[in-house]
């Protein structure tokens, strides 16, 4: 496992680095894994919870459904790798379907939050070894000698990525192609092309939870980087990119006004915004396209009666 304090303490000049750079340009932005703090995946845990975020029931009732047929794809004796773990309530039914799996590897970004996925699956799972790494999936990073070689499946559920833009999805294919092996299998969810009038209010519920998640960043930036963005200066607005078929989330400035961070200062005009995240949506056509250019082909292909989204096989 990662040594904590020194990753730590790259984690905080890796933050303070993006803060700069994002707030900097033209159009201020906002890498999305900051968003992630342990406070950061609560909330989220939150938002999956809503009516209006379909992505995780319609997930999880795909991976119920076809539960079976999965662990048929994923094999015996597998080591599931899950990139971005969170709190891996659906790992667990994978974990469940599949045939005698020998290692469980969570890998996030929030190392608290971690720990406790951590827990509670060595308590749910007590015949399974399970043991984290505290590691950006989004960055190179290298697997410990530990995780057994061979018959490895990354499973990437909740349309994650979706979060990335083209080349970020190309390095991190390619990545996750490396760290399985050649022979290696991934199960990945992919939020597909949809009503507007369903994908909006998934972004943007009606109780703010996912305003409290957006704003969290800020909370963030104040409290490990000594910034003064005030809170209520700033709302959350989600909106549709068509050109990039994304969703985006946006942290729009209430009122013209100078944020410091890190004894730098930030003008914002009136209505000014910082890009937090998208959320690209996909048609199989496309998927299958940028997994074939990036080491991957779609062996399989799991869905619900709506076609809202998919469960995908990769190998």
């Amino acid at each position: 496992m990662l040594d904590p304090v020194p990753y730590q303490i790259r984690q905080s000049e890796a933050f303070l680095e993006d803060v700069l750079a994002g707030l900097a340009q033209s159009k201020k932005t906002l890498p999305s894994r900051w968003l992630y703090d342990d406070r950061g995946s609560e909330l989220f845990e939150l938002i999956t919870a809503l009516d209006e975020y379909y992505l995780t029931r319609t997930e999880t009732a795909i991976l119920n459904a076809c539960g079976q047929e999965i662990a048929d794809f994923c094999g015996e004796r597998a080591t599931v790798l899950e990139y971005g773990a969170g709190a891996g309530i659906k790992t667990e039914i994978l974990i469940t379907a599949l045939r005698a799996p020998r290692l469980y590897v969570p890998i996030d970004i929030a190392g608290e939050f971690l720990d406790q996925t951590v827990t509670r699956f060595r308590r749910r799972f007590p015949n399974l070894l399970t043991k984290s790494i505290v590691a950006d999936f989004t960055a190179t990073f290298e697997l410990p000698g530990w995780i057994p070689s061979g018959h490895r499946v990354a499973f990437f559920p909740g349309s994650t990525i979706g979060n990335l833009n083209a080349a970020e999805v190309a390095d991190f294919l390619q990545r996750m192609r490396r760290h399985v092996g050649a022979d290696g299998r991934a199960v990945i969810g992919v939020d597909m092309k949809k009503d507007l009038r369903i994908l909006i209010p998934a972004y943007d519920d009606a109780a703010g939870v996912t305003a409290l998640f957006n704003l969290n960043l800020l909370k963030r930036a104040n409290r490990e980087l000594g910034a003064n963005f005030d809170l209520d200066s700033f709302r959350h607005s989600a909106r549709w990119n068509d050109a990039e078929s994304a969703i985006e989330m946006h942290l729009v400035s209430r009122i013209a006004q100078t944020v410091t961070v890190a004894g730098r200062k930030f003008n914002f005009d009136a209505g000014e915004t910082i890009h937090t995240e998208s959320s690209r949506k996909y048609d199989m056509a496309g998927f299958a396209t940028m997994a074939g250019q990036n080491g991957w082909q779609v062996g399989r292909r799991w869905t619900d009666d709506k076609g809202l989204f998919c469960v995908l096989g990769l190998e």
